[in-house]
């Protein structure tokens, strides 16, 4: 019984997995980054120790970005922490 959750959001690189993967019970965040990583030839979701550097070093920017890439609500009221925060919970 798909969700048609991407349907308001055009960020999603991989609909269908996303699709897959809430319908398994992952969180909208959680299904959002898997399928946009999968999507992504230099990403390699699969591989452990990621490259990227810790949300402490990316700008507020950058993470405000990704917390709108997630559709975390209220990202727009945030501090750079509290970003930080929200990104890590997956809200």
């Amino acid at each position: 019984m798909a969700r048609k959750d991407n349907e308001d959001n055009p960020s999603l690189k991989n609909p269908d997995l996303y699709e897959d993967l809430r319908d398994q019970g992952y969180s909208k965040s959680k299904s959002a980054a898997i399928s946009n990583a999968q999507a992504n030839e230099n990403m390699h979701p699969s591989e452990k120790g990621g490259k990227s550097p810790t949300y402490e070093e990316w700008t507020k920017d950058e993470l405000y970005n990704r917390a709108q890439e997630l559709d975390i609500e209220g990202r727009s009221d945030m501090t750079k922490d509290e970003l930080i925060g929200a990104l890590r919970k997956g809200q």
